[in-house]
């Protein structure tokens, strides 16, 4: 699991460095939707920018879904192929919490860009997925819209980092 427990010292979050959206995406069935979305209140226009850009280039996202939906698990939340933002977790295997706690990041159709180091794949059933050579509707590749729509925008993309990948995920910290 890639971190779902409190941290040994509760670190607590300001709610109103937090901005909620509702953001219009381009669906797997080739339909738009309406989904929701927690990120950095700092980040909100930028994140909708992006995501206003993606869809008009009729990106396939899957689901966007707060994580509530999910009780808060992040596992069960990749596994059903859900695009979020805040999850209120820290880093497997550390007490220190994810950027993912403050709004940072965003993990996008994670069932089919997981992350994998090692031998470990998250979600489990993303495994087909570390495959980076197949060609299934939305896989995150470098230098597609997705990854344009962020990159330019000074975002990292966890596919490009070393040692570990996490496809999914692109992070903004300032």
């Amino acid at each position: 699991m890639r971190g779902n427990s409190i941290p040994s010292k509760f670190d607590s979050i300001n709610i109103n460095n937090l901005a909620y959206l509702k953001i219009t995406y381009w669906g797997f069935d080739n339909k738009s939707h309406v989904g929701e979305m927690i990120v950095n209140k700092n980040l909100s226009e930028e994140v909708l920018d992006i995501f206003k850009e993606v869809y008009e280039e009729k990106y396939p996202i899957e689901k966007i879904k707060l994580i509530d939906e999910y009780n808060a698990n992040d596992e069960d939340s990749m596994s059903d192929n859900n695009t979020s933002a805040f999850c209120y977790r820290v880093v497997a295997n550390t007490n220190k919490l994810s950027q993912h706690s403050y709004g940072n990041c965003i993990d996008i159709n994670p069932l089919y860009n997981p992350y994998i180091v090692g031998n470990y794949i998250s979600p489990t059933k993303g495994t087909k997925y570390t495959n980076r050579k197949l060609n299934e509707k939305g896989m995150i590749k470098k230098w597609d819209a997705l990854y344009n729509a962020f990159i330019k925008r000074g975002w990292s993309w966890g596919g490009e980092w070393n040692g570990k990948k996490d496809y999914q995920h692109f992070e903004k910290v300032e």
